[in-house]
């Protein structure tokens, strides 16, 4: 055998070759898996809880002051929507009304995924958003052009939006928000006379040690606008997340917040306020400048973000399990490809009654 001498191969060393080669064709031939597995989405494990009937937690009392929470939602969030406000039905020892703020396309296919789940029995008030107050208020520069959505901004509009009557604290929760604590506690949070806000700083230890960036008012207000330049504000305070705070309505309607949210939505159309900094624009930045140095602080637990900033962990499972409030603020969203600790999300899914909704999942292999 010249040429296997030349090639240094024994003919034991074929012979065991061969055999595995013919064990590969074996289990080959035993599994064929179709292109349909190949490219299976993840199963989602349908949390049963979430098929029956909504019953309180233990220590619910039907006796405690009703708590309000006003949620905006569109039809492209209203997976979100609904997770957010199971959570909160499921989670809560006190009485909640939910005011539920979409637009008028929307307004049936929300009414219907509630009344046609376990969330039949909640109390709620579906509102529809004028788009009109906001018409040519809006100016958004950057990528994340979804931040112009009319219903961003509904929540400079609550005394419109809230019964006439209303005074007193109500929570704004964003729908990307899942609260896996009860929210007396956070309704709870003391606003310091005067002020009528309290949000989460992000330059506390819990928010900060997982940030992309530092959140200052450097990265969301332009400081070189001279109307800007008249504040007196530090580019290097830090900033805070508008998308979850407890606020006294009674000091909104009496400081007149909405009229000076409004100034600054309608400056920002005429001249470069905010936007194209790196934090973006939206309706973040006016509330900023409304609210510079004139709030109270929520529990950093009970505002646990950035998870949608990167579709990778950055916060270890345990600390998600012991957080209050998980918030996927940022590109990616729970109910899409992917994303942050999707388990916790999924947790609080209600698949559409109508099926007009349906998970997006990434494809992956085997």
């Amino acid at each position: 055998m010249p040429i296997l001498a030349a090639m240094a191969i024994s003919p034991r060393k074929i012979f065991l070759f061969l055999v595995f080669a013919g064990a590969i064709g074996l289990l080959l031939a035993f599994h064929k898996p179709s292109r349909k597995k190949l490219m299976q989405a993840p199963k989602l494990v349908f949390d049963s809880r979430n098929a029956g009937e909504l019953k309180p937690p233990e220590g619910f009392d039907p006796t405690a002051d009703t708590i309000p929470v006003v949620i905006s939602t569109d039809e492209g969030r209203l997976m979100g929507a609904i997770a957010a406000i199971n959570s909160i039905a499921t989670n809560s020892k006190s009485p909640v009304k939910f005011y539920l703020i979409t637009d008028k396309d929307t307004k049936d296919h929300l009414q219907q995924w509630i009344l046609k789940t376990r969330l039949h029995s909640i109390n709620h008030e579906i509102i529809v958003f004028n788009e009109e107050w906001v018409k040519g208020k809006i100016n958004v520069r950057g990528g994340r052009q979804e931040l112009a959505s009319p219903l961003n901004y509904a929540r400079f509009y609550l005394p419109k939006l809230l019964p006439p009557d209303f005074n007193g604290k109500v929570l704004y929760l964003d729908d990307d928000v899942i609260v896996q604590g009860d929210i007396t506690q956070l309704y709870n949070t003391k606003i310091d006379e005067t002020l009528v806000m309290a949000f989460s700083e992000d330059c506390n230890s819990v928010s900060n040690r997982f940030g992309l960036f530092m959140n200052t008012y450097a990265n969301y207000i332009n400081f070189g606008n001279e109307n800007v330049k008249k504040l007196g504000m530090k580019p290097g305070t830090c900033s805070f997340n508008t998308g979850v705070f407890v606020a006294n309505m009674t000091e909104w309607k009496n400081q007149k917040i909405t009229t000076k949210l409004e100034f600054w939505t309608a400056l920002n159309t005429e001249e470069n306020v905010y936007g194209a900094q790196q934090g973006g624009g939206g309706s973040q930045p006016p509330m900023m400048i409304v609210f510079y140095g004139q709030y109270s602080k929520i529990d950093p637990m009970w505002h646990i973000r950035h998870l949608g900033w990167t579709a990778g962990t950055r916060y270890s499972r345990q600390f998600i399990m012991e957080a209050k409030l998980l918030h996927w603020n940022g590109r990616f969203k729970p109910w899409g490809r992917t994303s942050q600790h999707m388990d916790a999300w999924e947790r609080y899914y209600i698949p559409d009654p109508t099926g007009k909704s349906q998970l997006t999942r990434k494809f992956r292999m085997f």
